[in-house]
């Protein structure tokens, strides 16, 4: 199947899609832009995969283990009136939403950040009860992406989108990029990424290709197995072998090893039925041309 008898196909199945990128190591990059929009568009909680990346680098260079835990890293910077079981909690609790929470939270997608009691947003993560022993309980929650997103800052002095910019998004030749902040700078994390899908499915590549993209590595084989075997934000999406991370209106950021392929697209739509048709249509899709 072509390019080209992909888009035409996606286009009739009348969603709002806004972009899309397809990557195989034969035929390269390629995208389409459906609808006149900005360049870039929110990813929503494809930024997660990010975060993820940058601890994977920092992983890399021996500066983090998935066990170390948060308060550790943080040091200092843990608020006096933190819940009594964060210095429990771990980098592997966190990037799997085991934190302990019973709820999710510090959502911006959808609360109203105007409403929240401060504008210190590591206070009112980590300040939030946790419920249940740390490790024992999955509940998704943006508010552990946060503190993962200051865990970068806390270990490099760099905020998260300046450590990716050197590492990742300039040598990968990203052509726009822009997060959504906190009221004191920090990028969140959790959501609030704009990038273009040609973009985002540059990282999809890299872990299709074991931390590889265009020559150059950018995350160890060993980093990219452990995010697969732990389920660090990608997970099996088809009873096949499609993988991705999707964000909340129809974003997604997939890969195929066994079929060899690497997608990404923005689209726009409340309804999930909707959006998992697109899902459905490219994991139908076998042979790329």
């Amino acid at each position: 199947m072509t390019f080209e008898n992909i888009v035409s196909d996606l286009d009739k199945l009348g969603l709002n899609m806004i972009d899309f990128a397809l990557f195989t190591p034969e035929t390269g990059l390629r995208s389409h832009r459906f609808q006149p929009s900005s360049n870039c568009s929110n990813s929503y909680s494809i930024a997660k995969v990010f975060v993820m990346t940058a601890l994977g680098m920092l992983w890399d260079a021996g500066k983090v283990e998935i066990s170390t835990t948060i308060c550790s890293l943080l040091g200092p910077l843990v608020p006096e009136n933190a819940d009594r079981a964060w210095p429990l909690v771990t980098l592997d609790h966190a990037m799997t939403h085991r934190v302990g929470y019973n709820s999710g939270f510090l959502d911006i997608d959808v609360e109203d950040s105007r409403l929240y009691p401060t504008d210190d947003y590591l206070e009112l993560a980590m300040s939030h009860p946790i419920t249940y022993t740390p490790g024992s309980h999955y509940h998704y929650s943006d508010a552990a992406y946060y503190v993962l997103s200051r865990v970068v800052t806390a270990v490099t002095g760099e905020t998260l989108d300046e450590f990716l910019r050197v590492r990742l998004t300039a040598p990968m030749k990203f052509r726009e990029i822009a997060w959504s902040r906190c009221p004191k700078g920090f990028p969140l994390g959790a959501t609030g990424l704009y990038i273009t899908a040609e973009d985002m499915v540059k990282v999809g590549a890299m872990y299709l290709n074991g931390g590889v993209y265009d020559g150059v590595r950018y995350l160890s084989e060993e980093w990219v197995r452990l995010v697969l075997a732990n389920e660090y934000e990608f997970h099996t999406l088809t009873a096949s072998d499609l993988i991705g991370k999707g964000g909340i209106y129809g974003q997604e950021l997939v890969f195929s090893r066994e079929r060899g392929f690497a997608a990404a697209w923005h689209s726009f739509e409340y309804d999930s039925k909707e959006y998992k048709k697109i899902i459905d249509y490219i994991d139908s899709v076998s042979e790329i041309e």
